[in-house]
């Protein structure tokens, strides 16, 4: 077996385990497998996604605007999920897209 199908194996079992409520000694007797093994590749997979996480580009996020006057002087409300955010004129840029890449990890 690969490494590849032995990720997809384990990647079953763990759901099976979580959505299955048995104790974990239970799970693993009837599986033929050992706690250790089963807290080992629950890390393990884990750590793979959080990695995956971190590698992610950033993406775009909706753009909510309300009212806006034609001399431009009224903030922009930027919201990320349950933020809003209020930029006036003379804002910085890059300080914004950092709030707004912090609250995307928050939201």
């Amino acid at each position: 077996m690969t490494q590849a199908e032995l990720r997809e194996v384990w990647i079953a079992q763990i759901q099976d385990y979580r959505s299955n409520g048995e104790r974990t000694a239970t799970w693993c007797e009837r599986h033929k497998v050992t706690p250790r093994q089963l807290w080992y590749w629950m890390r393990k997979l884990k750590k793979a996604d959080e990695q995956k996480q971190e590698n992610r580009k950033p993406q775009w996020v909706p753009l909510h605007m309300d009212e806006i006057t034609s001399d431009g002087a009224s903030p922009l409300l930027v919201k990320v999920g349950s933020a809003t955010i209020e930029v006036r004129p003379g804002f910085e840029p890059s300080l914004l897209a950092d709030i707004v890449k912090a609250l995307q990890v928050l939201c």
